[in-house]
């Protein structure tokens, strides 16, 4: 739950703030409520709902409102300087099927929220302040994360856009054409924005893990880099089906217990690249069995996926060679094949250190404790980051996880984050 505590307030902006924030995530949770949680699917209908109400509060604060051809948004508070490059700052807005309302929304908002706050004081930055909107970040729809800022890059591919929706409906290049995205586009290899335009971007985002809610005083973040990804859609182990009390072990080819076998296997590296210090997650979040599986048949197919994260490219890569090769032993083993979908790959992205210590100087300036950490989960700062920009990012403490329909944040947690970026962003030209 959002929920309003004044007593812990530090600052006016802190106070009066809140409840512009509020009223947003109020409302683009209701428009965007689930069965359980909120979805927001990539380049749906819904998306473009939210974006729209978004991009009317951006002109109910007088922001200049341009829509790239990748459907992102970017809504522009002139500054003193114009031609000096943008602060720039923002979030996506899709979110995962039935998840939280804060993942990307609270960066949308807090960016959101600082504008408003220049308008209400008269507060003329010294360069240009820009909100971005983002489509498209999260991958639970087509298997492809960060749609809308590669698009803009210009870095999908026609393989990407070929990609199936989970549940067969449509391609995501469909999906992108019924937003009036055109393939040529965001395939083209081009940016479609000028990126020497953007001084920094800073994100901020939920952490989406325990770490800060376990603090008692540093309730904020700053990022010390986002781990990149190897990521399989869907592996495939075929084995072969056959009765379960006709067929004794000597004689199974059971894809179950193959990939039971390979996920042992995975487990016991993961350790053992733990304790020498590599940076390294796991998982393997979707498993599927064969349509025709039954208590009394021998699995037969087993479908997985595999997301391997580090901070360090040659890690991941590494374990992802190491997975391999256990897959090979395991089909020898038990007489079964393990089929691999096309890898998709997301490069680690190291942040910009002179825009992170704009950061840690600002929560100082304001007195607010802060720790810093790396992050676990992919962002948009990350594809940003890897392509010139100067990317930042500051973290939050959120309950209950993420990319669940009972993701919570507490109102002082996310106006500390939001002051961190009001200070950032007033003090920038200081540095």
């Amino acid at each position: 739950m959002f929920l309003l505590d004044e007593e812990n307030f530090m600052s006016e902006f802190q106070s009066k703030g809140a409840a512009f924030a509020q009223k947003i995530f109020d409302d683009v949770r209701a428009m965007s409520k689930d069965v359980q949680g909120v979805t927001r699917q990539a380049f749906s209908a819904k998306e473009t709902e939210v974006l729209e109400y978004l991009t009317a509060i951006g002109e109910s604060l007088s922001l200049e409102i341009v829509h790239d051809k990748a459907g992102n948004v970017w809504m522009t508070l002139p500054g003193k300087d114009r031609s000096l490059p943008a602060f720039v700052s923002g979030s996506h807005v899709d979110s995962v099927p039935q998840g939280g309302n804060y993942d990307g929304l609270a960066g949308v908002t807090a960016a959101l929220t600082v504008a408003w706050w220049m308008r209400e004081t008269g507060f003329v930055p010294v360069r240009d302040y820009t909100v971005l909107m983002m489509r498209g970040e999260e991958s639970s729809f087509f298997g492809k994360a960060y749609m809308g800022s590669l698009g803009m890059l210009g870095k999908l591919t026609e393989r990407d856009l070929a990609l199936k929706h989970r549940d067969g409906s449509c391609t995501l290049g469909e999906a992108m054409a019924g937003c009036g995205i055109k393939a040529e586009d965001v395939t083209g290899g081009k940016p479609l924005v000028d990126v020497n335009r953007i001084a920094a971007f800073v994100e901020l985002h939920i952490e989406q893990g325990p770490t800060l809610d376990s603090q008692k005083e540093a309730r904020a973040g700053v990022v010390t880099g986002i781990r990149g990804n190897i990521r399989h859609k869907a592996v495939k182990i075929i084995g072969e089906a056959a009765h379960s009390g006709a067929t004794d072990k000597p004689y199974r080819h059971d894809a179950l217990m193959a990939f039971t076998d390979l996920m042992q296997r995975i487990d016991r590296a993961w350790d053992r690249w733990l304790i020498k210090g590599e940076d390294l997650v796991y998982t393997t979040g979707v498993l599927k069995m064969a349509s025709s599986a039954a208590i009394s048949v021998i699995p037969g197919e087993v479908t997985f996926s595999v997301d391997i994260r580090s901070l360090s490219t040659d890690t991941a890569e590494r374990f992802h060679t190491l997975m391999l090769k256990y897959a090979k032993e395991i089909e020898e083993e038990r007489g079964v094949k393990v089929e691999f979908d096309a890898a998709l790959y997301t490069a680690p992205s190291g942040v910009d250190a002179n825009l992170s210590k704009v950061l840690e100087d600002s929560a100082a300036a304001e007195s607010i404790p802060f720790i810093r950490l790396a992050s676990g989960a992919g962002h948009d700062s990350a594809v940003l980051g890897n392509n010139g920009i100067p990317v930042a990012m500051i973290f939050v403490a959120n309950q209950l996880g993420s990319h669940n329909p009972h993701e919570a944040m507490k109102t002082e947690d996310f106006m500390q984050g939001a002051e961190i970026l009001w200070a950032a962003v007033s003090h920038y030209d200081a540095h």
